[in-house]
């Protein structure tokens, strides 16, 4: 049976890097479409925005959560009072911090694929009349998918690492917001080399396994387009 004191952060770990992935591929793909378009003041901003957690000191931007999300914060106070929901030092707290150090990975690999798509398929649908659900569902979709399946992969890789906005709107507190990363801190702090050795090895493992499936899903795309061009070469 596993040790509770193992189990526990990594159980934690694979729920919020699940959950996390989920909320940015419902957010990322809306903002990486946004931002790929006809650049502008506002898609400007957006874009800042969307990359500034992947460039922003993790521990001044996990303060400056704390001060938002906390509970004399606007945003925190709000949920608190309206939904109940507690922000700092719950499961909540670390995983937002999750979505949003991740939430990048995701924007940027879908505005790349966008922008690399050859917009003549988005006019030939327009041309035959289809609507912007249709468009986005049967062209934009499908042809992005390799960056959307790219971006799936790196935010969660990025989620399982997070160590320092986790440790400010989590609090760190063992059994409850304690993620594998945590754990290795913790570990070490206490002078406990193995327990820490056994949570980096786990940690690791998880990480190599999400960098074999994005090698992987590099090569199914690069062997697709062989194929593609193999089967032009034959029809010329």
């Amino acid at each position: 049976m596993m040790d509770i004191l193992t189990g526990a952060p990594l159980l934690l770990t694979l729920k919020v890097s699940a959950l996390s992935v989920l909320l940015q591929f419902l957010v990322g793909i809306p903002v990486g479409l946004y931002i790929a378009g006809r650049k502008g003041p506002w898609r400007r901003l957006a874009d800042i925005l969307a990359t500034l957690p992947m460039i922003f000191p993790p521990m001044a931007l996990g303060f400056f959560l704390l001060l938002l999300l906390g509970r004399n914060g606007p945003v925190g106070g709000f949920l608190l009072e309206v939904f109940g929901i507690k922000m700092i030092f719950t499961f909540w707290g670390i995983l937002f911090a999750a979505f949003i150090v991740g939430l990048p990975f995701m924007a940027k690999s879908v505005q790349a694929s966008r922008r690399q798509m050859d917009g003549t398929l988005i006019e030939a649908a327009e041309t035959l009349g289809k609507g912007p659900a249709a468009i986005l569902f049967r062209v934009i979709l499908p042809n992005i998918r390799s960056g959307v399946l790219t971006g799936i992969l790196l935010a969660f890789g990025r989620s399982l690492g997070e160590v320092g906005i986790s440790l400010i709107l989590g609090g760190n507190i063992v059994g409850r917001t304690e993620t594998l990363s945590l754990a290795i801190y913790n570990a070490v702090f206490d002078g406990d080399f193995q327990r820490a050795a056994k949570f980096s090895i786990t940690l690791s493992v998880l990480a190599i396994a999400v960098l074999l499936l994005l090698n992987g899903a590099h090569y199914r795309q690069g062997l697709q387009k062989v194929l593609e061009w193999g089967r032009k070469i034959r029809h010329t």
